[in-house]
């Protein structure tokens, strides 16, 4: 009655711990299946493979959550009043704005055009 019962603890950990090593073995010939494309940047690609670029769509998906619905402002600037040039703003999509919350590369670049035409015609 006087076993030691750690021994089945450190056989459970040896077991977890090479169980671990295997799998994580496994885990790198399947990288690039579990990575997958990301289904945002698949979808955008896809659009301008096919010509069929929504930036209504994309504005809705990606701009609303920081600039407020019909990009009338919130956390970010409101769009809708044309206080930006169009330069600024396809540079502000292309590379973001330093020392904001605004991100580069939300649009594809051939796609950013049309999104500042979209943009600019908010009124």
């Amino acid at each position: 009655m006087n076993k030691n019962p750690v021994v089945p603890f450190l056989l459970i950990f040896a077991l977890g711990i090479g169980l671990i090593f295997f799998l994580s073995l496994y885990g790198l010939d399947q990288k690039e299946e579990i990575a997958g494309p990301d289904e945002e940047e698949a979808t955008q690609e896809e659009s301008a493979n096919t010509g069929e670029f929504d930036a209504e769509a994309v504005a809705q998906q990606k701009c609303v959550s920081c600039h407020g619905d019909n990009l009338s402002g919130g956390m970010g600037p409101a769009l809708n009043g044309q206080a930006f040039g169009a330069e600024e703003m396809h540079d502000a999509i292309k590379n973001g704005v330093p020392g904001t919350a605004m991100p580069g590369g939300l649009v594809l670049d051939d796609n950013i055009d049309e999104m500042v035409d979209y943009i600019l015609s908010l009124d």
